[in-house]
Formats: C-alpha cells, structure tokens, sequence
C-alpha cells in the first residue's frame, strides 16, 4: 500500500523530526514574537499533527456547525491542547482575526493563516492526492476510500498475518488523528492539507516534495 510506503515514512518523517527540533529551538530562544507565529511554532514543536489537534480541538467546540469561535472558545481550545500562550497573547490574535468587531472569528480562516505557508503547486498537489484518495468525492477519507484505491497484498504486515487489512488501512488514517479526543476514522480536505502543511515546512526543495507525493500516493 502506497501510503506505507519506506519512503514516506523514514524520509519525509526524518525531516519533520528536524522541523521539531528547530521549532523548539525557535521557541526558546527568547526573542519576542509574534502571536500567530508563535502559536504555529508550538504547533510545529510538536510535528505534523500539532496544527491538526488544534484544528480538531475547535472543530468539537464548533456545536453549531458555524465554523466560528467566540474569544472564550477560542482561548479554552489554546488551553485545551496544552499550548503555552498569555492572555494578553491569545486576545491580541484573536482581535487580529475579528476585523469586524463581532466578538467571534472563522475558525478555518484562522486555520489557514496558522499553517505553514505553500505555494500552488504544493497545494495542487496535496489536493491531488486527496481527491484520488475520496473516491465518492464527499470530501472526507476512510478507510472504505481506501480500500477502492489501494491493495494491501504487498504490505508486509499484512502478508506475515499481523494485520488486517482493515487494521492497515485504520493505521493511515490515525496518522492524521494522533493526540485527537475522539478519533473518528475520518480525515477532511481540511485535515489533510493542514497535515502535509507541516510536512511540506520540513521540505525545502520543491522537487523533493513533489517526489515525495506522487510517490507516496501513486499520482
């Protein structure tokens, strides 16, 4: 199965522990920052699904399905997941997002602004790879998408009997749900590019990060 691939595990994980690395470094280095900055650095800090559990932090307060946050949401979701920001921080981020002065911001906006910034291509690319993934183009992946695009036959693990194929398929997709409160199976566009964002951070060399994908995905 492609997305097990040696590949995209020992290179493109080697280079988000680096990422980390200089993340942590960043972050204590004392020197002031600002807010969002900062904030996405401590996501950084804590590898490609740092930005994610913020993201699914907020998702499980968003009760109403209004893809908006008010100042207390949004400061109990920094708390929640354990980041370390003052007050006087997360107001100050929170009021550069409300421009309009209505007490509440977008959440994905906010979201889009926090992750690690990409040219198109990457985002072409990235997108690419979700759609072949979403067979029933309903914008989210499990592992019954999986199963229609990809054969595990080759895998290893599966071969040796130690996993199912539905066990390998349920492995990928916790890779885009590490630290979530309520795991679910199901990875969005969203998720997915927020994933590869912080991936892509770790990648200097387009080329390389093009590599990367179409291997890992087959495209």
């Amino acid at each position: 199965m492609a997305p097990s691939s040696t590949m995209q595990r020992e290179s493109a994980y080697s280079k988000e522990a680096a990422l980390i690395n200089s993340a942590k470094r960043e972050l204590a280095n004392g020197l002031d920052k600002d807010p969002i900055y900062k904030l996405r650095l401590q996501c950084l800090s804590r590898g490609a699904t740092g930005i994610l559990g913020l993201a699914r932090t907020f998702r499980v307060m968003d009760d109403d399905g209004s893809k908006s946050l008010n100042a207390e949401e949004f400061k109990k979701g920094v708390s929640d997941i354990g980041l370390e920001l003052s007050d006087s921080e997360i107001q100050q981020m929170f009021s550069s997002f409300d421009t309009d002065g209505s007490g509440t911001i977008n959440m994905t906006e906010f979201l889009v602004q926090l992750r690690p910034p990409m040219n198109k291509t990457r985002i072409a690319l990235i997108e690419k790879a979700f759609a072949k993934m979403d067979v029933n183009g309903d914008g989210q992946i499990t592992a019954v998408d999986l199963k229609n695009v990809y054969s595990v036959r080759d895998h290893p693990k599966y071969q040796s009997g130690e996993m199912t194929e539905n066990e390998i398929f349920t492995s990928f997709l916790k890779n885009f749900e590490a630290g979530a409160p309520n795991p679910d199976g199901i990875v969005t566009k969203e998720e997915f590019i927020n994933y590869y964002a912080t991936i892509s951070a770790s990648i200097d060399n387009d080329a390389y990060f093009d590599l990367v994908m179409r291997h890992a995905y087959k495209l």
